[in-house]
């Protein structure tokens, strides 16, 4: 290894870091189970191993159940926890180690299987509970007018605001004070200043404060200096980049299929710049929310808020899907199924997909409810835009915005690059043909024809793009009313060919206000969008505020943000989250008002000191007598390191690269190199390609992008530091800083500018005495290497800019900077 990467300082270098296993928490593992393993147990297994067999189990072994699962058969258990390779149940599914393949009628899906071998490796929860044969689907056992009762469900009142002392500043600080009277804890000291700038510009654009942001903010001592930068903060065009960027993560958004094929979603990009746009503009919420479920049908004032509004609706489309599904149907149901799941967790924070196979486990859902709004969703048209999978099988056109619409192109091919794509259309047809009359002679020709059709499929999806002028169309991913819409029957045990009674469009009972008149022709989408988005539905302004909440707090007032079931977590202040609620809705559904009113909280001031007391009766601090340190999220890291380089490019990316490569030969997400960072633009802005995302951002926690993604979680694993040693975007970043330091003329300015741009402060004494002996020692060690010849200089890093030994020092002690807990960490 390099001598430059030995020589930082192991003070600098990972401080405060601990390593950990990346565990799914219970409710990660119970969702997991409810969407990926009970349904195949229902469809599969149950006909010949649960408790209402006709003529028994098969081989005494009972699936509806979690202990007949446990248990297993006459052979013994069918799972061992943890070890999917000590399995029965896995053997079966690969029909390997002797066992005979499970069902018999056919093997499942790879996918199906490893999902099998996760859950099992994951420690193989089952969630349910001993209720055998209650898996049909048929009549409907969940009760919604009993199950009201939930806190959940209740209207939101507005509720009275707690007397408080002088320490409060607002009703929010209030309702936090009222806890701390119950415990008997003490509020620590409020954050500093320097603390407190660097806090509040991540949460609200994050991005770190400059130098020059941090000086103006000391040195301003009226009594509203810090309103003045919240102000400034929520003006930012990188406001709605960083807002944005959460609700693309509860949107579950990405730039591929995924699944098997992966295939490429070419105008994804136009979705996640509507949401950044709509939180810099602070769209209201509920609108906000009815433009994403039907904003294709909403008024519009002219062509380009019709364009938004249909970009919009690209939340429904946005999913994973499985283009090589031949059963059209069974396509259709799991697309509906998806948007059903995307909905419900993400605005209502309701797992209704779980009733899609029987009635719901723990929440009053029943399968009924589930159909009713299945029925809207079969109602509606995927317009996608994608070039399809071998074969040219999944091929689903884009939705074309109106003409006269303002809207970016995004990134265009040339006239000659069109032209050639349309030579090599032609080329392709003709041998196209000359295999298919091959066929007649030869069956093995039909390989050879796959691969020309699927070559094919992808050239003319690209194509399809530009029009007779070789103009990029005005063209976007998003859904449309069917011209033939319907009600649904129940699906038993959610089979698509197992069909009961026939359910009117509608939504979930429990929430209130579940039956509507849909007016013949249309797929409700307008309906269910007005639904969710009223005022009185109890759950959609509850789940928003605890959102905007988690983001500023680090933890939701409910800690499970996407489940505000049974199985989900009660709320720490539950009078103070309908305050919040409530507030929120009379302020007419604003984020930045909510926002606003949050950072200026005298709760959100307090510093993360440590209290023993305090730390004795609440040491988790859920009553925030502190602010608890949190680490920067995946984006925030890199974006900060691309910061100080000075190489951070803030204009709004034109499209992404995902566009231009969507009609090339590498169409399919798997490829290497969509995992390459060769962009300065921010994080926002990099290719979300499933199970392909950026090394930088999937080091550090990105969420699955196929899921409902409310909170990230939190790992420390070591090869987050690898990355922060050995990365070449890292070593490059830290170069370019390094560059910047040459402007100041002693060693002793450059150590304490390199500690402002990096952390916000200057060194302590013992730092800059620790800082100067690093340099001192490095710079004696790269002379002897670089003049023996051990290396030559540059030749350390990847991409070095700078080759002499006096600028792989500096580059080399900003680095170790970077690495440090606390550039990655806020207090």
């Amino acid at each position: 290894m390099p001598a430059r990467r030995l020589a930082i300082p192991a003070v600098l270098l990972l401080a405060g870091v601990g390593f950990a296993a990346d565990k799914p928490t219970a409710d990660d593992q119970a969702r997991f189970f409810e969407n990926k393993i009970r349904p195949v147990l229902v469809a599969q297994c149950y006909s010949c191993h649960s408790t209402d067999t006709p003529k028994g189990a098969k081989g005494g072994l009972k699936l509806d159940t979690a202990a007949g699962l446990k248990a297993g058969g006459d052979s013994g258990p069918s799972v061992v926890a943890g070890s999917p390779k000590k399995s029965p149940l896995i053997a079966a599914l690969k029909a390997s180690g002797g066992m005979k393949l499970m069902p018999p009628k056919g093997k499942l899906d790879d996918a199906v299987i490893a999902d099998f071998e996760k859950w099992i490796t994951d420690g193989a929860l089952d969630p349910r509970k001993a209720n055998p044969g209650s898996d049909a689907g048929g009549a409907v056992k969940a009760d919604p007018n009993k199950g009201k009762d939930h806190w959940a469900f209740q209207p939101v009142k507005e509720p009275t605001v707690p007397k408080a002392g002088a320490w409060a500043t607002s009703p929010v600080d209030a309702f936090i004070a009222a806890g701390w009277a119950d415990k008997k804890l003490t509020p620590v000291a409020d954050a500093d200043k320097r603390t407190l700038i660097r806090r509040v510009t991540f949460d609200l654009t994050g991005l770190p404060p400059t130098p020059a942001d941090i000086d103006a903010f000391l040195k301003d001592t009226s009594p509203n200096a810090y309103e003045k930068l919240v102000e400034k903060l929520l003006a930012s065009p990188a406001f709605g980049e960083r807002w944005g960027r959460h609700w693309l993560d509860v949107a579950r958004y990405a730039e591929s299929s995924g699944k098997e094929q992966n295939v490429f979603y070419p105008h994804a990009w136009r979705y996640r710049d509507y949401v950044i746009t709509a939180f810099n503009a602070d769209k209201p919420i509920d609108q906000f929310f009815k433009e994403q479920l039907a904003g294709d049908l909403l008024d519009s004032k002219d062509d380009t808020d019709k364009a938004n509004k249909t970009i919009a609706t690209g939340f429904l489309a946005m999913g994973p899907k499985s283009h090589n599904e031949r059963n059209r149907k069974q396509f259709e149901l799991d697309v509906a199924d998806e948007m059903i799941d995307a909905f419900s967790q993400g605005m209502l924070g309701l797992t209704v997909a779980c009733a899609r196979c029987h009635d719901h486990k723990f929440d009053p859902i029943p399968t009924k409810d589930y159909y009713a709004i299945a029925g809207i969703f079969t109602s509606t048209d995927l317009k996608i835009g994608n070039a399809g999978t071998v074969g040219g099988r999944g091929g689903i056109p884009a939705a074309k915005l109106p003409d006269g619409a303002d809207v970016p192109v995004g990134p265009t091919l040339s006239k000659a690059e069109v032209a050639k794509l349309r030579e090599q259309a032609d080329d392709l047809k003709k041998q196209r043909d000359e295999a298919l009359a091959e066929m007649r002679k030869n069956q093995d020709a039909g390989i050879r024809l796959v691969g020309i059709t699927t070559r094919l499929g992808v050239i003319e999806s690209q194509i399809e793009q530009y029009d007779t002028d070789n103009q990029h169309k005005k063209i976007a991913m998003a859904v449309t009313d069917r011209t033939f819409t319907k009600d649904m029957p129940i699906h038993l045990r959610g089979e698509t060919d197992k069909t009961g009674e026939v359910v009117a469009r509608g939504f979930v009972q429990v929430l209130g206000n579940a039956s509507v008149k849909i007016p013949r022709g249309t797929s409700g989408r307008k309906e269910l969008a007005d639904w969710v988005a009223s005022a009185k539905n109890p759950l959609t302004a509850r789940v928003y505020a605890n959102r905007v909440w988690l983001h500023l707090f680090g933890k939701g007032i409910v800690t499970t943000p996407d489940n505000f079931g049974t199985t989900g977590t009660a709320p720490s202040h539950p009078q103070l989250l309908d305050y919040l609620a409530s507030t929120f809705t009379k302020n007419g559904w604003s984020t930045k008002k909510l926002v606003r009113e949050l950072v200026l909280s005298h709760t959100y001031r307090l510093s993360s000191d440590y209290h023993r007391g305090n730390d004795a009766t609440d040491p988790d601090n859920v009553q925030l007598w502190r602010m608890s340190k949190r680490r920067l999220d995946a984006e925030e890291i890199r974006d900060a390191m691309l910061a100080v380089s000075g190489d951070l490019d803030t204009k709004p990316a034109d499209g992404s690269p995902v566009a231009k490569l969507a009609g090339t030969s590498q169409f399919l997400g798997r490829f290497m190199g969509m995992g390459t960072m060769d962009t300065n633009k921010r994080s926002v802005y990099l290719p979300i390609v499933r199970e392909n995302v950026p090394e930088a951002l999937e080091l550090f926690d990105f969420p699955d992008a196929s899921l409902v993604s409310g909170a990230r979680d939190d790992t420390s694993v070591p090869a987050q530091g690898l990355y922060m040693l050995n990365s070449p975007k890292v070593i490059g970043w830290a170069d370019a800083a390094a560059q910047k330091l040459k402007k100041y003329d002693s060693e002793t300015e450059k150590i304490q500018q390199a500690f402002k741009m990096t952390l916000g402060r200057l060194p302590t004494t013992k730092e800059e005495a620790a800082a100067t002996n690093f340099m001192t020692k490095f710079k004696k060690t790269e002379a002897r290497n670089v003049g023996g010849g051990g290396f030559r200089p540059g030749g350390l890093r990847p991409g070095a800019r700078t080759p002499d030994v006096d600028a792989m020092a500096w580059s080399a002690l900003v680095q170790g900077l970077f690495a440090t807990a606390e550039f990655r960490y806020l207090d």
